[in-house]
């Protein structure tokens, strides 16, 4: 069985192109530790230089959170959140890849929490 390409996929179920964006933006996504659990997530990370990385969970195409943390140097202190949303696949995407690039001036560094400890790819 030959696999299918990005856009057959994308004409069974539409949402899967928002997920091809961000893995086209240079995203990695995490193994599923039970992919037939039907409460399993997807999770998907884009690491920055300096400790700063971007994170989304999605539960399905209505249900997705996204984060913009840094993971501290010292390994003892908790990943600070710095940016958050939650909405539809499509919505976090887009604000994900919108989001300026650590570091610029527009982008956010007030931390807003803690992030856990799953967040740190």
């Amino acid at each position: 069985m030959n696999p299918i390409t990005d856009a057959e996929a994308v004409k069974l179920f539409p949402s899967l192109q928002h997920l091809i964006l961000i893995r086209e933006a240079g995203w990695k996504f995490l193994p599923i530790d039970d992919p037939g659990d039907p409460d399993a997530e997807l999770d998907a990370a884009r690491i920055w230089p300096a400790g700063w990385r971007d994170c989304i969970r999605v539960r399905d195409e209505t249900d997705a959170l996204g984060l913009r943390i840094q993971v501290p140097a010292d390994k003892h202190s908790a990943p600070a959140i710095v940016w958050e949303r939650s909405g539809t696949l499509a919505e976090v995407v887009h604000e994900l890849l919108t989001l300026p690039v650590p570091g610029s001036q527009l982008a956010p560094t007030l931390v807003i929490g803690a992030a856990p400890k799953l967040w740190t790819p």
